[in-house]
């Protein structure tokens, strides 16, 4: 059996050779097996299940810093510069903005009338007058909204910044309309009726609340740009 020393020489079957030098030698520090995994056993965790606490303990560190910034979606804006110039100048934005509170006051004032019809059953008159009121501050909304929205983005409906709003617009429009058709038909009794006015009115209140965050929206974006508008000129000589 071959037995190496590097301190003094090399016996082998009783016959002396010099030393060979340490540097001529090359020591593998992987234990004799197919892969050795020593070289990743210094890593910070490994990510060897979605259930390891240690992988999220590690993931957590980047919560001050890169982790935050690469988990966050640049916002996109409601309006481009040229559709914002074209809401600003054009009349029916203001049309728009007389149009939406005084529909809402119509629908306080009719949400208490039908509100009282089915709880006294009285003043089914004025009730049923107040929705008529309602849906034709309604109609007149969607048929000015629409032509606001050709003209600031270019289609009467459905534009991608008023996407989901349209479409609930048109819920809210199909609800008002079917009580006008029970009401011209007579189809439904008078208390049916104001039953399918409250869910027009429910529907209207959502959708009315869609617009308000994205007006709220809006003037986020407005004052972000504002902003960076005044730290840029700052920084000009």
């Amino acid at each position: 059996m071959h037995r190496c020393c590097i301190a003094n020489s090399v016996v082998d079957d009783g016959r002396q050779r010099p030393a060979m030098p340490c540097s001529s030698l090359a020591t593998s520090e992987h234990r004799p097996e197919g892969l050795s995994n020593n070289l990743y056993k210094n890593c910070l965790v490994s990510f060897t299940s979605a259930m390891d606490p240690g992988a999220w303990a590690a993931l957590a560190l980047l919560r001050g810093g890169v982790g935050r910034d690469l988990g966050r979606r640049p916002a996109v804006p409601l309006y481009t510069p040229e559709q914002r110039r074209r809401r600003d100048t054009s009349p029916w934005t203001l049309l728009q903005g007389v149009l939406a509170p005084i529909q809402f006051a119509v629908f306080l004032v009719s949400l208490c009338l039908v509100i009282r019809y089915l709880t006294t059953g009285e003043g089914a008159e004025i009730a049923t007058a107040s929705i008529v009121i309602k849906t034709s501050t309604l109609y007149a909304i969607m048929i000015t909204g629409s032509i606001w929205e050709r003209k600031v983005f270019g289609c009467y409906l459905f534009a991608a910044a008023f996407f989901w709003e349209d479409v609930f617009s048109i819920l809210v429009l199909a609800l008002h309309t079917a009580y006008l058709a029970a009401l011209t038909t007579g189809a439904m009794s008078v208390r049916d009726q104001m039953l399918l006015a409250l869910a027009a009115y429910a529907a209207y209140a959502i959708n009315a609340t869609q617009f308000l965050l994205k007006l709220r929206a809006a003037r986020r974006d407005q004052s972000d740009t504002a902003e960076k508008t005044a730290a840029i000129c700052g920084r000009v000589p």
